[in-house]
């Protein structure tokens, strides 16, 4: 079994923003494999369903960011699931938007959220799916991340998120290292136009011979 938890803030008013990344996949995924995220449960929004045959549970956490651990902790102890069962999806300031990471293990870099599931479950042994959010100016940070996607963002986040949630499914279905593999792409960079080169004076002379 594996428990999928997407991390963000709970209410309307923190509905589309950056910082709800998590959420947003969590919904892309129950929408694609036809789960409900409704019973709450664990102080968290959750659904149980299948993904390529096998048992998930999606989690919203209803605890507001910073206290995320508290419920993964619960979701943890309740069903008894090694860490490596666990998928954590979150948004990453430190990443450029547009891009995903998938990791298998790690800290929690500066992410409140994670650094809190940390503390509560005493292992950074799990898989973590980041969705990059970009890099907002460190001294506005909180109104950055709590802030509403601007329009010309609207279409690279949900791009964003739809490939985070293909991520989250292709661990359950192949494993972390075929989802690292798959979907750890960095987008290619643009090879400089080949330039012709022009013809030495030599060159043309003998030309003209």
């Amino acid at each position: 079994m594996y428990i999928i938890v997407g991390l963000g803030n709970p209410g309307k008013k923190y509905e589309a923003t950056r910082h709800n990344m998590g959420f947003m996949t969590v919904d892309q995924l129950a929408e694609t494999h036809g789960i409900d995220v409704n019973k709450i449960k664990f102080k968290s929004l959750v659904g149980e369903g299948r993904i390529a045959g096998q048992k998930v549970l999606l989690v919203k956490p209803q605890t507001y960011m910073n206290l995320s651990g508290e419920a993964v902790r619960q979701v943890m102890d309740f069903y008894k699931i090694e860490p490596e069962e666990l998928i954590v999806v979150y948004d990453d300031i430190d990443i450029p938007t547009g891009q995903v990471r998938i990791r298998k293990k790690g800290s929690s870099g500066t992410h409140n959220g994670m650094r809190n599931i940390l503390q509560h479950i005493q292992t950074e042994d799990f898989p973590r799916i980041r969705v990059g959010i970009g890099s907002g100016k460190k001294e506005d940070m909180i109104n950055y991340v709590t802030g509403n996607v601007s329009k010309s963002e609207r279409e690279m986040y949900a791009e964003s998120v739809k490939y985070a949630a293909l991520g989250a499914a292709c661990i359950v279905e192949k494993g972390i290292e075929k989802a690292m593999n798959e979907y750890n792409i960095k987008p290619k960079k643009e090879k400089p136009a080949k330039t012709v080169k022009s013809e030495t004076k030599a060159e043309e002379e003998v030309k003209n011979d």
